[in-house]
């Protein structure tokens, strides 16, 4: 078995243009940062005050016995409650709020990014990698940048805070507590670096351990066939056994972290009380009060330092994931329209549907040449023309550039040499979305959608009422299956259309494209993955709906393609025979080879 692992967090120092366009992003949400910062300065101050405030209680109240001032501490002490419970709510709900909208720009920007980008992204990106970036990514740059930035902030002003209090009130005390500053340093970068590096190999496991469970669900049967149980296991038990090795290394690091800061804390904290107290109780230089302020602060100073460490290490991590996600962003659009035909026709998200104008079926090849980016030429100098209304059937071995063909019509690709013309007119002339709204197209693999068979028909015309829903589906001969279901039109077809059969789906799917009304039509194989029965409903409706329409086929089953206006059998991306069934067949060339080869197999069975 063969995984993918999971990219390893950078190693390099922070990327300032990385993080200068991840922090374009909080530009819109800079009203929530600043209050948010004002309410974290104000928590630090009033955390820093209220060991003061206690010192007041300590030297004027406990000391001296006299109630007299109680009241002033009753007060302040109130004042401090409500402060703190309106600045920590302030500061909650402003990180809260930068957090939900930076992950929304993100993910919604990544989204649109997909939307714009051609198949050839999608077929040199695994879709894990996609996934990953929608989610564990944005999330992660979310995170750091609302409560990460805050805390961070909340950690300095803290230290600073409690430094300069210390060192006004006893100089001498003061240094003694920060003595330990450079130990506790060099502890929180030591610890963290190896729990870091400890996560990471987590990571990497789990990802692999996930792909086994993947690969193990959906291979079930194949692993039983083939009695690899025990294989299997054994692989599983490695990758396990690998993880617990590191999640223990992880623990055993974490484990004495903490303690170990504890330590250091306590260190300082008996140096305070040994050095303290005698000059409280044999130089009397300043009093309980003070001391108490001092073993205070040491335990609120070594509070920021072990979060300093820790969001500091998080933002190292989430360097990776601002330049993963920052590459989808970016990533080049290799198939896009001119500024001209921006200007004219609009883009995906913001069509000007007004200049649209209709589109009537011409499709001609000129010299058109393609290669996909790892590989073989597919079409040299290929030529084609073919007039509004015609059915052409694409025959041919695999690899023969079939697919290319119809995909270079929809555009989906670009011809690297050459040039297709729609109307009598470069493909490029018009946007691409204009084009794909003049098309519909019938995969071999059918997809639906989560959702009922009503809402999957529609997704071809989203304005389509129900009752041209229906008509659809009766086209297709959908409707003879659809209303034998308890809820018909409103039965929900699970995920990628799990609870049908791959007929069903087809004919479903087959109704989608109707729906659009396309002025070309393509047809990928479309009835090779359905029974004969089914292949008669579809047959009859692919009859039906070619009338009037330009028409590409690819064929597996010759006998659907009988009626075609034009046949042309392909070979290595070039046209070796053309003509109508009957012709080719009179021939003997290719095509009727091909023809009574699959009619001699389909009588044999």
């Amino acid at each position: 078995m063969s995984y993918f692992e999971e990219e390893t967090y950078t190693d390099t120092q922070f990327d300032f243009a990385v993080w200068r366009k991840i922090f374009a992003y909080m530009r819109p949400l800079k009203k929530y940062f600043i209050v948010g910062l004002f309410a974290v300065i104000g928590l630090a101050i009033t955390d820093v005050s209220y060991p003061l405030i206690n010192r007041f209680a300590i030297d004027n109240i406990i000391a001296t016995g006299s109630l007299e001032l109680l009241p002033i501490f009753i007060g302040l002490f109130g004042i401090y409650v409500v402060t703190i419970a309106t600045l920590v709510f302030t500061f909650i709900y402003n990180a809260g709020k930068i957090q939900v909208e930076l992950a929304y720009s993100l993910r919604k920007d990544a989204f649109k990014k997909l939307q714009e980008l051609p198949f050839v992204y999608y077929d040199r990106t695994p879709i894990g990698w996609i996934m990953a970036r929608m989610t564990s990514d944005s999330r992660n740059l979310s995170d750091i940048l609302s409560w990460g930035l805050i805390d961070l902030s909340w950690g300095l002003l803290m230290m600073i805070g409690i430094s300069i209090v210390m060192l006004i009130i006893n100089l001498k005390l003061a240094l003694i507590t920060l003595s330990v500053l450079p130990l506790l340093v060099y502890v929180s970068i030591y610890f963290r670096k190896r729990i870091l590096k400890a996560y990471r190999q987590i990571r990497k496991q789990n990802s692999k351990i996930t792909g086994a469970f993947n690969e193990g669900i959906t291979g079930a049967k194949t692993t039983k066939t083939l009695v690899l149980e025990e294989s299997n296991y054994q692989d599983f038990d490695r990758l396990t056994s690998r993880m617990k090795d590191h999640s223990i290394k992880a623990a055993i690091f974490a484990g004495l972290y903490f303690p170990t800061i504890l330590f250091i804390a306590s260190i300082a904290t008996a140096l305070v009380f040994y050095f303290g107290g005698m000059e409280v109780t044999i130089n009397q230089l300043f009093t309980v009060g003070t001391l108490y302020v001092f073993v205070s602060y040491i335990g609120q100073f070594f509070e920021p330092v072990m979060m300093l460490a820790s969001i500091l290490a998080r933002f190292q991590q989430a360097q990776a994931s601002a330049e993963r996600i920052i590459s989808l962003i970016e990533q080049d659009v290799d198939i896009h329209d001119s500024e001209d035909v921006i200007e004219t026709y609009g883009t995906f998200n913001e069509p000007k549907r007004e200049n649209w104008e209709a589109l009537h079926g011409d499709v001609t090849f000129k010299n058109v040449s393609f290669k996909y980016q790892k590989g073989e030429q597919v079409l040299e100098n290929f030529n084609l023309d073919i007039k509004r209304g015609q059915s052409v059937a694409l025959v041919g071995h695999t690899g023969a550039g079939k697919s290319t063909i119809v995909n270079l019509i929809c555009r989906f690709y670009e011809p690297t040499g050459g040039e297709i013309l729609i109307d009598g007119r470069p493909m490029q002339d018009r946007s691409i979305s204009w084009l794909h709204d003049k098309l519909g197209y019938v995969l071999q693999s059918p997809h639906l959608f989560s959702g009922t068979i009503m809402e999957n028909i529609r997704y071809g015309r989203l304005n389509a009422t129900d009752d041209e829903v229906k008509e659809a589906a009766h086209m297709v001969e959908a409707d003879k299956f659809i209303e034998t279901f308890e809820h018909q039109y409103e039965t929900e077809v699970g995920e990628g259309g799990s609870r049908l059969s791959v007929g069903q789906k087809q004919l479903i799917s087959f109704a989608r494209a109707l729906i659009a009304n396309p002025k070309i039509l393509i047809l990928d194989e479309a009835t090779s993955s359905v029974d004969t029965q089914t292949e008669k409903s579809i047959q009859h409706a692919i009859e039906t709906v070619m009338n009037g329409r330009t028409s590409f086929v690819i064929a597996h089953r010759l006998s659907t393609i009988i009626n075609a206006d034009v046949i042309l059998v392909l070979e290595h991306g070039k046209i070796v025979e053309q003509g109508t069934h009957h012709e080719l067949i009179q021939r003997g060339g290719m095509y009727y080879k091909l023809y009574t080869n699959q009619f001699q197999s389909g009588l044999d069975n």
